[in-house]
């Protein structure tokens, strides 16, 4: 009688077992799709690898996952840290030396004076004779390349100038005093929240270095050498294009004499060309005219109108029009609008590559510039950082296929978030919205190239179980949302192909990168 009651209850118990199992196999299988159908979604997730892609993938998730486990085990994860202190963690990062040998195709979202590391400016530049220095009221510094000396400045705009050369030659710690100069040309200390309480102390800080910078650039030896060392920075970091918003302010000489828009575009267009001829896997470079969003709509006018004559005389050189400078102090898209119509009321092509979107307040008028930039048929949103919170304006540049420029070092530098794991992006990404990664001003966040950019979105913003897939995407994206011409596009996308291929097989072989 009880062996019989046993009997039952081990059949009952066995029933129960293969009931649960065949509800836990739907189960299984429903969850592995979802999964799936996720996956297919993020950048990237439709790209089939090739056997050797595969290879290469396998050696860079273990590196990844390597490195996200000790993060865990440590709390020190490089994209949920202030970049200042995550730079030197990044340099260590097996991943990181990996995305720098990585051809990333175009870099679309970079200022005239921020491109190439301050160490030339100090080191070489503010040795040069006649190089004059000043300082401001609020204890800024301003240079002056002139001969004669410059003219003595009114007081309220800075001190009387010094010859550097023989200010150098006064000091007992001329080091000390070169390094002083490389702080004042970059934003980075050792306390960032303390040093920049608020997006408004940064930003003024931020602003007045391209002022300090401007000085030396400005002078028009130093002009070109800039940009060719610039370009040489970005083609070491292994970029094959770059698209440049440019302010063209004049550009003068030691005797004083100024050079127009004209010239520094035309300057721009000659250092680029001869750059990709001594460099041949280099396709070259663009210059998108910006003007700055504080001005009024007259001068916004002027500057649409000018940027349309540059385009006229310059259209390999010339992609289009921006507006710069920070756009929660600026005028809205759409309070300039009488301006930014100009070329359409003159059956003009001006293509338009509008920052919009780069504040962290909702529902003012300069959150609405991602809908008024689409309104205004721009090509590229530049940041977009406030996109994901316009559920209409987000389903319009998916559907026209217009890209968001997203710099995450940069909107993080400048306090729009400080966790990079958070950034708006992600959610972006994990939908597949078309996106293309580029680094800002790279030289004054500290950081140099774009390789530092892609390693905080690799990391951090694009998820854990994102893969070379997502990489691949998104560099053929920079290629595809550039300004280029469609034979020019192939032309780069064939050349980074071949280097593709190469970095694939390399990492894929464990050749040392």
């Amino acid at each position: 009688m009880l062996l019989t009651g046993q009997i039952k209850w081990s059949a009952l118990m066995l029933a129960m077992v293969i009931s649960s199992l065949c509800l836990a196999l739907p189960l299984d299988k429903d969850r592995k799709a979802l999964i799936r159908k996720e996956e297919m979604l993020q950048i990237g997730g439709k790209l089939l690898l090739t056997k050797q892609e595969e290879l290469a993938n396998e050696k860079l998730m273990a590196l990844k996952n390597a490195e996200i486990a000790q993060a865990m085990k440590t709390s020190q994860f490089p994209p949920s840290m202030h970049f200042f202190r995550a730079k030197k963690l990044i340099e260590e990062s097996k991943v990181f030396h990996v995305l720098k040998k990585m051809p990333k195709g175009a870099a679309l979202h970079l200022h005239d004076f921020g491109i190439l590391s301050v160490d030339w400016l100090v080191r070489n530049v503010t040795y040069r004779p006649h190089c004059y220095l000043c300082f401001t009221p609020r204890g800024n510094l301003q240079f002056k390349f002139a001969d004669p000396a410059p003219p003595t400045p009114k007081p309220e705009d800075c001190s009387e100038w010094i010859l550097l050369k023989k200010y150098r030659g006064q000091l007992q710690n001329v080091t000390e005093f070169d390094n002083s100069l490389l702080k004042n040309l970059t934003l980075v200390v050792d306390n960032p929240e303390l040093a920049y309480s608020d997006q408004a102390i940064i930003w003024a800080r931020f602003e007045n270095i391209f002022i300090t910078v401007a000085g030396l650039v400005h002078y028009a030896p130093v002009f070109r050498e800039y940009f060719a060392r610039g370009l040489q920075e970005f083609y070491e970091d292994n970029v094959q294009y770059l698209e440049l918003r440019a302010t063209l302010f004049p550009v003068y000489e030691l005797n004083g004499k100024t050079h127009d828009k004209e010239w520094s575009l035309k300057t721009y267009q000659e250092v680029a060309q001869k750059f990709a001829k001594d460099h041949p896997d280099f396709i070259g470079a663009r210059i998108i005219y910006s003007y700055h969003r504080r001005k009024n709509v007259t001068y916004i006018a002027e500057s649409v109108q000018a940027a349309m004559k540059l385009r006229v005389k310059f259209p390999e050189t010339m992609a289009g029009f921006d507006l710069v400078g920070q756009e929660d102090k600026g005028h809205s898209l759409w309070e300039l609008k009488e301006a930014l119509i100009l070329p359409t009321t003159q059956g003009f092509d001006l293509p338009y590559f509008f920052h919009a979107g780069e504040t962290d307040w909702q529902g003012t008028s300069i959150d609405e510039n991602v809908l008024d930039a689409l309104i205004l048929n721009t090509t590229r949103i530049g940041h977009g950082f406030a996109l994901s919170r316009h559920p209409v304006a987000k389903n319009i540049s998916l559907n026209r296929d217009i890209p968001i420029e997203v710099c995450p070092i940069s909107n993080q530098v400048l306090q729009l978030v400080s966790d990079l794991r958070n950034h708006p992006a992600a959610s972006l990404m994990s939908s597949g919205h078309p996106m293309v990664i580029s680094s800002d001003d790279p030289s004054i966040f500290g950081a140099k190239g774009l390789s530092y950019d892609f390693y905080e979105v690799f990391m951090g913003i694009a998820g854990v179980k994102a893969d070379l897939r997502i990489l691949k995407q998104l560099t053929l994206n920079s290629i595809k949302y550039s300004s280029l011409s469609a034979d020019k596009k192939q032309t780069t996308k064939e050349i980074w192909q071949k280097k593709w291929d190469k970095f694939v097989h390399d990492l894929a072989e464990g050749k040392k990168l």
